[in-house]
């Protein structure tokens, strides 16, 4: 696995991680959770909050149960895996046992470009967004194959600040995100934010030596790095029995 920090090597199409299962980590038990309400009028499905790191969680900030994924937007299996548990992870959530934190895992100038546009809207509409990301990989995919070798390097050999902006615009990503309420002003804003897509890198960086990230989807429960769980029919049984 390559991990890496700073924009130069940002440029560079990244493979930190395969798309696929990781196979570290413990298996978490724990006795059952009792549900909790949430604030009067709400649910906690839509209650997202920022994390120190500059994460959205959400949910119940002091849920019982803590579910974090380390995924990538470019990554089939994290697609398949938003597509069949995103609505079973909705329904934990608003119990209150639990919460639901993404971290994009980032491998490649694209999912960068992607990670910048998913959070430009800020916390309420990161999750729905992301989902719709995730939707639209199949078409992001057919539109960077469609650039060729020779567009992709100019784009990467752009100056930072224009990077990503450009790359998004080649894909598609930024008339995606305004169809989706990010005004084209706010999306070349948010690629330009050369210091996020660092702060980016670096969570992978972290993520990385702190729990050996192998490959993505990996997920975290109550701190503890899940072994051989890439979908939710795997990790569903490590949930019940961390008390849901």
């Amino acid at each position: 696995m390559k991990a890496f920090s700073g924009l130069a090597l940002i440029a560079l199409s990244l493979t930190l991680a395969a798309c696929g299962k990781s196979e570290e980590g413990a298996k978490p038990t724990g006795e059952p959770v009792a549900a909790v309400a949430p604030p009067a009028g709400t649910s906690w499905s839509q209650t997202v909050t920022e994390t120190p790191d500059g994460y959205y969680l959400m949910g119940n900030p002091d849920a019982k149960v803590k579910l974090v994924e380390f995924g990538s937007y470019t990554c089939s299996h994290c697609k398949d895996f938003t597509a069949e548990a995103s609505e079973e992870i909705n329904t934990l959530v608003d119990t209150g046992k639990m919460s639901f934190e993404f971290r994009p895992y980032v491998r490649d100038p694209i999912d960068i470009s992607t990670a910048l546009l998913a959070r430009c809207g800020g916390k309420d509409i990161y999750y729905p967004l992301s989902e719709q990301f995730f939707a639209n990989q199949t078409a992001m995919f057919d539109k960077a194959q469609a650039m060729g070798d020779a567009r992709y390097q100019a784009v990467m050999n752009a100056p930072p600040a224009q990077r990503f902006g450009q790359l998004a615009n080649d894909l598609g990503l930024v008339e995606f995100a305004q169809q989706r309420g990010i005004s084209a002003d706010q999306a070349k804003q948010c690629l330009a934010d050369t210091a996020a897509a660092e702060k980016l890198a670096k969570g992978v960086e972290r993520a990385n030596s702190q729990y050996q990230i192998t490959g993505t989807p990996s997920f975290l429960i109550n701190g503890v790095l899940v072994d051989n769980a890439a979908n939710w029919a795997s990790l569903q049984p490590k949930l019940k029995a961390a008390g849901l």
